[in-house]
Formats: C-alpha cells, sequence, structure tokens
C-alpha cells in the first residue's frame, strides 16, 4: 500500500472504531423491556357427547409462484412449480351441540396471524373452534411469516400473497369439510416402530409410535387422522420443487387405497428424525410413506362406543423473555436478544382436545420427546402435537435448557418457556376435562 494511501486510511481509522462501537452499544442496549407474566386465560370452550357426526375434505394450495422455498437458512432455492401439489387436509367434528375443525397444512409452520384469519372466516361457516397445524414440511413454500426471525431461518422474505394462499386453502378445507357432515362411528388405533426414527440431539430416544383415528361413514371412510413424530426433511434442501415430503405422500397414499381425506399430525417431534434411507429425495420420501402406511395398515382401530365426547379448549399464555445465550456467542448476547424479542409475540396458545379415547395437548412449536412426555404426565394427555395455531420454535426440557443440551441449543426461550406453557397445559386440560392422571 502506498504512503498517500496509508496517510488517506489513518485518519478514518478512529472513526471506524468509533462507528462500530457505537453500533455494538445500540445493539446491545436492552430493547426488550419486561415481559409480564400473567395467569393463563381460557379463551374459548366447547363441549359435547352424544353421536359423532363429521365432514373432510381436501383442497390444494396454490402458492404465488415464483416462491421462495421454505425450509433452512440462505441461501434458499425459488421455485416456479412443484413435485406433487400441496394440499389443506381439514375435518370437521360434531356432537352433543359442540363443533371443532382441525385442518392439517402441509407447511413448515403456522402463524397466528394466519391462524386468526381462518378462524375468523370459517366461523361464518359455523366452525368456531379451530385447531391449524402445519406438517413441518421443509420443502413446502414460505414467505407467510412476517416475524425477522422467520424470514432470516426459515421461511423466506414476507409477501402477503403467500399469506392469503395459505389461508384462503385453509379456509376452504374447513368450510367444504362443514358442508359435507355425515354420521359416523369412531375407531382409534396404534402400533409403533422404533426403528423408522432416531433422536439427532439425544434425550429422551423417540419411539416410533403412529396412531390412527379412523371417521367411518355408512359407506366407507369419511377421513382418517395420523398421529405420527418425524421430522419432514427428505427433500434436498436446494430443489427448486416445492414438495409436501413423506406426510403429502402418506397422506395421498391412504386416499388411493380408500381411507377417506387423511390428515397427518406431527407429535413431539422435536428431536425425532426420520432414519429411513433408502433411496434419494422424493424417492426416498415415498419409500418412507409406504413404510407408514403399512404401519397404520397394522394400526387395527377399535370402535368407540357411543355416546362419543368431543371437547376443545383454548388457552393463552404469556411467554417469557427470549433468551439467546445458547444461539450467540457471549459478547453478542444483548444483540441477540433484542433481534428475538423484535420477533417474538408476546402471548401464545395451548390447546386441548378431547376425542373419544383421544386426549389431545396442542403446542404452537416443536417440543422434544422429553418434553412431550413431560406435558403428558403434568396433564394426563394422551398425545402432545406440535406446530399447532402459531410458532415460537423449540420446546426442551428445562434440565436440557439449563445445560445447553439437546435441541435448547435452537431455543429462543430459556428454561420458563416450559414452565409457561405447562401452567397453561393444565388449565386446557382440566377446561376440556383430560382423564385423572394416573
Amino acid at each position: 500500500m502506498s504512503s498517500s494511501r496509508r496517510s488517506f486510511l489513518r485518519p478514518l481509522l478512529p472513526f471506524a472504531l468509533l462507528t462500530a462501537g457505537a453500533a455494538y452499544a445500540l445493539a446491545s442496549w436492552n430493547w426488550c423491556g419486561r415481559w409480564e407474566e400473567r395467569t393463563p386465560e381460557v379463551l374459548s370452550q366447547v363441549r359435547g357427547e352424544g353421536p359423532l357426526r363429521a365432514g373432510a375434505a381436501k383442497v390444494a394450495l396454490s402458492p404465488p409462484y415464483p416462491v421462495v422455498v421454505a425450509g433452512y437458512v440462505p441461501p434458499r432455492p425459488e421455485a416456479s412449480q412443484a413435485e406433487l401439489p400441496l394440499h389443506a387436509r381439514a375435518l370437521v367434528l360434531e356432537a352433543g351441540g359442540a363443533r371443532v375443525g382441525v385442518v392439517s397444512l402441509e407447511l413448515l409452520l403456522v402463524t397466528p396471524e394466519i391462524t386468526a384469519r381462518v378462524r375468523e372466516r370459517v366461523a361464518k361457516a359455523g366452525v368456531k373452534e379451530v385447531l391449524v397445524v402445519a406438517t413441518h414440511t421443509h420443502s413446502s413454500f414460505g414467505g407467510y411469516d412476517a416475524r425477522w426471525a422467520a424470514q432470516l431461518s426459515g421461511t423466506g422474505r414476507y409477501r402477503e400473497a403467500s399469506a392469503n394462499a395459505v389461508v384462503e386453502g385453509a379456509s376452504e378445507a374447513l368450510e367444504k369439510a362443514a358442508a359435507s357432515m355425515k354420521d359416523v362411528t369412531l375407531e382409534v388405533g396404534g402400533a409403533a416402530d422404533a426403528e423408522l426414527v432416531h433422536s439427532r440431539s439425544g434425550g429422551d430416544v423417540p419411539d416410533g409410535q403412529l396412531t390412527r383415528a379412523v371417521l367411518r361413514g355408512a359407506e366407507g371412510p369419511v377421513a382418517e387422522v395420523l398421529v405420527f413424530a418425524g421430522h419432514a426433511t427428505l427433500i434436498p434442501r436446494q430443489r427448486s420443487l416445492l414438495d409436501p415430503d413423506f406426510p403429502g405422500r402418506l397422506s395421498a397414499l391412504r386416499e388411493e387405497a380408500g381411507s377417506g381425506v387423511t390428515l397427518f399430525v406431527q407429535g413431539s417431534e422435536g428431536n425425532a428424525t426420520v432414519s429411513f434411507n433408502e433411496g434419494q429425495g422424493p424417492e426416498r420420501a415415498l419409500g418412507f410413506a409406504r413404510k407408514l402406511s403399512a404401519l397404520a395398515d397394522g394400526a387395527a382401530p377399535a370402535s368407540v362406543t357411543e355416546p362419543v365426547r368431543l371437547a376443545f379448549a383454548r388457552v393463552q399464555t404469556a411467554l417469557p423473555r427470549p433468551d439467546s445465550s445458547r444461539l450467540v456467542p457471549a459478547f453478542t448476547r444483548a444483540a441477540g436478544d433484542n433481534f428475538l424479542c423484535a420477533s417474538s409475540p408476546r402471548e401464545a396458545e395451548v390447546d386441548a382436545l378431547a376425542l373419544g379415547p383421544l386426549e389431545l395437548l396442542s403446542i404452537p412449536g416443536e417440543p422434544t420427546v422429553g418434553a412431550g412426555r413431560a406435558l403428558a404426565d403434568l396433564t394426563g394427555a394422551t398425545h402432545v402435537l406440535g406446530l399447532a395455531n402459531g410458532y415460537v420454535g423449540y420446546l426442551d426440557t428445562p434440565e436440557k435448557v439449563r445445560e445447553g443440551q439437546g435441541e435448547s441449543r435452537r431455543q429462543y426461550f430459556g428454561p420458563a418457556l416450559m414452565e409457561r406453557l405447562g401452567t397453561a397445559a393444565r388449565v386446557a386440560s382440566g377446561a376440556v376435562g383430560f382423564s385423572p392422571i394416573k
């Protein structure tokens, strides 16, 4: 470097250092403020018991192509078409005057804003209580989550058209389901294959349990609900095609076989990774879907005698202050907290749904196997579902969070998250009337 250039740059060095220091100080200022703790509030609840009626529908989602492929950090591919169509699948249940809708979306996650818009629209069709869940597919479209952290880490730049496409598909599926109600019987069964999944981060090991609920009408199955825990990450990251991964293929296989509209619902999948490795990409996803379909065939369901219980409760709880200590270096902790605070809701919703012998607790995030078991022990739930009505990130046990182990290394909140969601879960399960804890 010439002496004249060094002479020119030397006076700029203090200015650059001062600017960097000021930026660091500004980012490190406590912009989060105080996050108040409040008693969980029951937002709504409904209970009924009697003969069961149900309607189901499947509607193709219409992404605003070209659209970002959601699932991973940048760089992300952009898709102009899909390998297979993406769908919204809905089920509306009715018993003893209570009516509840469930819609499963082939997406990475759902947001509280999308959930609220769907509920507002389908209330006009007489479905006032709705559970919105995502299959957690890492190869679907993004752009529907306006939060900075979500845009950076998974869903890509926010586009109103993407959010509208999700709301439209989910709402239409629920409306069509509500318009096709018929008398049904409920059948419930289960089967497990522990070799299908494993833990990617230690902690409690997933058991490969699949639960199958069949809603059977006079002319055959109206719908089927499959609950299973496993990350939908079988499609390679950089494919420029949208793809529903194994959940979409599983639903399609079951529907082709005459099982009715088949909703896939994630269980406590936070640390559950698919072990099936035959084939690549779409071939692997189809192979695993066939494995799960065979497991579902082995889950011979037993009939539930009438009257059938149907109950649902929505509970809102205040979230703790975000904690980035496991996500960023110590010297950027304050800035990391500020970033998460700007991207995190102050409240979250925990729901409880009882359908016959099924007592389902839904969490707006990704509970690990250990966290799911802890919540089940706390509430008596038969299943703890993830990716429902919003997304607060991963949920691991307080012990794992304090140790900085397991999925807590990806968790946006400290150990208090489990306490807050657990308290709300007890309120929700109590409002619905889960069976006494044994």
